[in-house]
């Protein structure tokens, strides 16, 4: 029996109040050419001739394990254990979907306290909640934040911030008439964002390593943000680099988000992901998303609860905190089987393999004629300057078997001064051979 809530008078009503006159005015925003988008395919096809279309369809992509792979720039390709994937099958973890009666699951909640615990270890901050979707929903969730403590208006970007964190941003601050401040690309990282800051700032984003691949040190911005009284938002879109280097929370962050990807979970594609969001206890009242608590039960055995703010607090529309009322549970289980067989010292010495295959490949990459790298540091990422345009690069590599990283004209379309960048990633799954058949073919290639 199908469930029809609604007549046509409720509609006519519910329309009146929001002032659109038509169901289709609702989605006056989206692109005519998205939402009615039309796609190559037929209408329909039997199971089998489907499996078969989209096989052939799959076959034309090129997996990331098939070749040399310097693909990065917030999406990395590192060794997952297979432990990670036994450890996330196991039935004690797969319990109920949404933990809000902690009696029967102990085991999600649990390990979500010991996601926390490793976040907040790992950036340097007192407090992380339970994860959310990807690394630039959580940005833009955090600037959000940031209004909220400081009680102003306008949010700075960073230069150096991966540009789809900042159209995400971007959006979301949009929706609630937010004043943004956009500083121009800084491909070198020697920006300075201190001047920008004024009496209206709430707060400034800005990335390390940044979406060039240059490490940040952040301390003379925290100061200058906290001096006049604004918050200082870390990004880090490579968690494996918080290995190596000092953490956001050490250099002054007031909130640090980012992606967990790196660590436990693959490509797949894109997706999903699992955000990271950690930020000072004093804060911790404004931070988004859930948050799992240990505490003791009746016969005062140790247990876990979600803590402080309920799923009602989430869906009080725009007296809530944030909407977000969920987690990425299963990527951030994978984080967390990871992070455990890793250790700390386990943890250091990946980020080491990264900084030295890094290393390695920017030293046979820069040998290369007319090729510069424009870093002065990194840790497994960095930019070439080509002499010819970057996508006609890739793309010439990509035919020979090399997929060669991203080319600024991807990220930065409309910007002509990017278009001979090349972001480079080279990660533990680097091999000395790969950096060698890479210099190889961009020697011919340029």
């Amino acid at each position: 029996m199908r469930y029809l809530p609604l007549n046509d008078a409720d509609r006519a009503a519910m329309m009146n109040i929001v002032g659109v006159k038509a169901i289709d005015d609702l989605f006056a925003d989206v692109p005519a050419d998205a939402l009615n988008a039309k796609f190559d395919l037929p209408d329909h096809k039997s199971e089998m001739e489907v499996e078969r279309a989209l096989g052939a369809m799959a076959a034309k992509n090129r997996a990331a394990g098939s070749g040399p792979f310097f693909v990065g720039c917030g999406a990395y390709k590192h060794h997952i254990p297979a432990t990670v994937d036994h450890v996330i099958q196991r039935s004690e973890f797969l319990t109920a979907y949404t933990p809000y009666q902690p009696e029967i699951a102990q085991g999600t909640l649990q390990y979500l306290f010991e996601f926390q615990t490793q976040v907040a270890a790992l950036t340097g901050m007192e407090v992380a909640n339970a994860s959310m979707y990807d690394g630039s929903t959580a940005c833009g969730e955090a600037a959000l934040m940031a209004r909220r403590v400081a009680r102003r208006d306008k949010v700075i970007f960073s230069g150096g911030l991966h540009p789809h964190y900042a159209a995400v941003t971007r959006t979301q601050l949009d929706l609630v008439g937010a004043k943004m401040l956009e500083a121009p690309i800084d491909v070198d990282g020697t920006e300075d964002l201190a001047a920008a800051i004024d009496d209206d700032t709430a707060c400034v984003i800005v990335q390390t390593p940044d979406v060039f691949g240059n490490v940040r040190d952040l301390t003379a911005l925290a100061d200058a943000a906290h001096e006049n009284g604004a918050l200082l938002v870390a990004v880090v879109t490579e968690a494996i680099s918080l290995g190596a280097l000092n953490s956001p929370g050490e250099m002054g962050a007031d909130i640090v988000v980012g992606e967990g990807q790196s660590i436990g979970n693959g490509l797949n594609f894109g997706g999903p992901y699992v955000g990271l969001f950690a930020t000072r206890q004093k804060y911790v009242r404004q931070m988004p998303g859930r948050l799992c608590g240990e505490t003791t039960d009746a016969e005062g055995k140790r247990g876990f609860v979600l803590t402080l703010s309920t799923r009602e607090q989430h869906i009080r529309r725009d007296k809530a905190t944030s909407n977000i009322c969920t987690n990425s549970g299963l990527c951030a289980l994978a984080f967390t089987a990871h992070m455990t067989l890793l250790g700390e010292a386990g943890l250091r010495r990946l980020a080491m393999l990264n900084h030295e295959a890094a290393c390695r490949a920017a030293d046979a990459l820069g040998a290369v004629p007319d090729v510069e790298v424009i870093n002065k540091s990194y840790f497994n990422e960095f930019t070439l300057r080509l002499p010819k345009n970057a996508e006609d690069v890739v793309e010439q590599l990509s035919k020979e078997g090399v997929l060669a990283g991203v080319p600024g004209g991807r990220l930065w379309p409309h910007d002509p001064a990017t278009h001979n960048l090349l972001i480079v990633a080279a990660t533990e799954c680097v091999s000395d051979a790969d950096i060698e058949a890479f210099a190889a073919k961009l020697r011919e290639a340029v």
